[in-house]
């Protein structure tokens, strides 16, 4: 009889010895001490946990392997995930002083079936409203998604020759560019050292774009992209973009020409050029940007940027910069944007950056606020 049966029979036998008297003189020592391990006969089959609930989703039956199925990621799976919150201020806005709240998180999702290629999934989430100060007026860069979660990116990259390509969906064709940007930028108008429609293309909808990495540092990378279910086609926004780029051990320099086109109702179409670069210090890293603007109906513009970084100040990094709030004509009113922040990492996972921004207009805005980002 197996181990666990005679467990099961043992109460009921205890139960019909009750009523009889033992005594502990009955009790046989001798016969017990000649028991040893060569008497005892145990199956290893007996503890083994029962094999789990391997039940697929209806349509799913044959996709895995069910003996290797165990209900979690693949090994090739990975997840990471930020979390922003931002609280601030701005005077001299229609919500002057009011103290505001914000918070953005992002999911990403990434695996590989060959090694060298890799799927990627980013899910966004937060609560930022556009017309806020700290939402977007101000250019604070927090995703407003209304507390619901967005697909804001899935693509799919994988090598061709020597090249690597990207094709997907809600991405930027700047996202296979190498850029040459060391500024940390607090406000959107100092994103990509103020190149953010030609060396920082955006783009979303489909997307196809491919770049190639020379011996010495130098890339070539371009790509479309459209905001709709097409590409090419005259009632989409087209967005198409190409960037050269060489990077050193203390400098580099990135230039990009990109061609939109909207359907937007008060929107130009336009072509872009763009220049961007850092050098490397031992006390600081300058970084430094340009941008033309050549509208199809409209004056050339152009815009500016400038920032220096202290990669040691403290346990943190001080970050101060001015540029162009916009790309502007020679008979417009150029306006600046002003910012200082400094980033300091509490551990590996967790980071606060205060930093206050002055922002001119026909009304001048300051601004002061603090993110604190989580990554996990």
């Amino acid at each position: 009889m197996k181990f666990f049966q005679q467990l099961l029979v043992a109460p009921a036998a205890l139960g019909l010895l009750a009523p009889l008297s033992v005594s502990a003189s009955e009790i046989n020592l001798d016969a017990i001490s000649e028991y040893s391990e060569d008497n005892l006969e145990i199956d290893g089959n007996l503890f083994k946990q029962n094999a789990p609930n391997e039940t697929l989703l209806s349509g799913g039956e044959g996709l895995v392997d069910s003996g290797d199925f165990t209900g979690g990621f693949s090994e090739t799976t990975t997840a990471s995930f930020g979390v922003d919150f931002l609280v601030g201020a701005v005077d001299g806005s229609s919500v002057s002083e009011k103290t505001e709240f914000a918070y953005q998180m992002g999911i990403g999702l990434e695996t590989s079936f060959t090694g060298e290629d890799s799927l990627s999934a980013t899910i966004d989430i937060g609560n930022a409203v556009a017309a806020s100060e700290l939402g977007g007026t101000s250019g604070m860069n927090f995703d407003g998604t209304t507390d619901a979660l967005k697909l804001d990116g899935l693509t799919y990259t994988f090598p061709l020759g020597g090249a690597t390509v990207m094709v997907g969906s809600d991405t930027d064709v700047s996202a296979v560019y190498t850029g040459a940007c060391a500024y940390n930028a607090f406000t959107d108008y100092m994103g990509n050292c103020g190149t953010g429609n030609s060396v920082g293309l955006g783009g979303k909808g489909v997307t196809a774009a491919m770049s190639y990495a020379f011996d010495g540092g130098f890339s070539l990378a371009g790509g479309i992209s459209s905001t709709e279910s097409g590409i090419a086609t005259k009632v989409e926004d087209d967005a198409f973009g190409l960037e050269a780029a060489y990077s050193a051990d203390s400098y580099g320099i990135a230039v990009a020409y990109s061609d939109i086109e909207s359907s937007a109702a008060g929107t130009t179409d336009a072509t872009f050029w763009g220049v961007n670069g850092y050098y490397a210090f031992d006390f600081a890293t300058l970084s430094a940007g340009v941008e033309s603007e050549d509208p199809v109906s409209g004056s050339t513009k152009t815009g500016f940027f400038v920032g220096l970084s202290f990669p040691e100040v403290g346990s943190g990094t001080f970050d101060i910069g001015l540029a162009t709030s916009a790309n502007y004509a020679s008979s417009d009113t150029e306006y600046y944007t002003y910012e200082a922040s400094y980033s300091y990492p509490i551990n590996d996972g967790m980071t606060i950056t205060p930093g206050v921004f002055i922002q001119e207009g026909s009304t001048d805005k300051t601004g002061f606020a603090v993110k604190t980002s989580f990554s996990f």
